[in-house]
């Protein structure tokens, strides 16, 4: 499949284009920052148009966001390391915020937050359409399955610097939302085991993670009961589900009020 084609496919996920290109600022000159690019700009309208005007991408240099011309969507699969600069030209620009960065500590997700006091904001540790499915498939099977031994395995690539993955955290949060809503108390994370650990809690989820070679990204959650077993597993085979699914949000998120958005909302409401 083409870039043009693989984007056209993501892109009508998120709905029929607005007259004239969307202006989209790119934070990383990485290897997904480079692929938003080069699917952006191959991204056509129905009316055969160009779907977006990438205006600016910033790199190493993290000065050039101050001096970057305004865009209505910066898109940010970067690094933590990057936040004061994104954070520095939304609040200058007022552009929405498209982030798919991961790893942020509690103080780093809160400087994110208070960005939507100014502008439109998503965050999410995936942008996969499969993955969305993934995790409404996770609380189901959580609530539905009283007792089961939850765990969460999660692969990647041997660069990738945080862990677990922002998308297993999410599934996480949906095997925890799930069982405190059926009323069967607090559960917990475990992540790894090591030594002599002891029996296992009923009310711990395992949190492992793989790393190695140029895997883009497996994701298991496995539940475990008496005599039997229900495994959900999500591969991707490309970074492209991850652009294709952004720049899709980017086109929902391109003049939408100031807030805190949900990728789930935004994207299937």
């Amino acid at each position: 499949m083409s870039l043009s084609s693989a984007c056209e496919q993501g892109v009508a996920a998120g709905g029929q284009a607005s007259s004239g290109a969307i202006r989209l600022a790119i934070m990383g000159e990485g290897r997904m920052g480079t692929l938003v690019r080069a699917t952006a700009e191959a991204a056509r309208t129905e009316a055969d148009e160009p779907a977006f005007e990438v205006v600016a991408q910033i790199g190493f240099d993290l000065s050039a966001a101050d001096d970057a011309p305004a865009a209505d969507v910066l898109v940010d699969f970067s690094n933590v390391a990057t936040l004061p600069a994104v954070a520095a030209y939304v609040r200058r620009t007022g552009a929405a915020l498209v982030s798919g960065t991961t790893g942020y500590d509690e103080a780093q997700m809160a400087e994110l937050r208070s960005l939507a006091e100014v502008a439109a904001v998503l965050h999410s540790g995936n942008y996969s359409l499969g993955v969305a499915a993934l995790r409404h498939a996770t609380e189901l099977v959580a609530r539905e399955l009283p007792g089961f031994d939850v765990e969460v395995v999660e692969t990647h690539h041997n660069q990738k610097v945080d862990a677990p993955s922002g998308t297993a955290n999410l599934l996480l949060d949906a095997v925890i939302d799930a069982e405190e809503a059926a009323g069967r108390g607090e559960y917990h994370p475990a992540y790894g085991r090591h030594g002599m650990v002891g029996a296992r809690d009923p009310r711990e989820v395992g949190m492992h993670s793989l790393r190695g070679g140029t895997v883009a990204g497996v994701h298991t959650v496995s539940f475990f009961g008496p005599d039997e077993e229900v495994s959900l597993t999500h591969r991707a085979t490309s970074r492209q589900i991850f652009v294709n699914g952004a720049l899709a949000a980017a086109r929902k998120m391109a003049g939408k009020s100031a807030g805190w958005y949900d990728f789930d909302a935004v994207m299937f409401a």
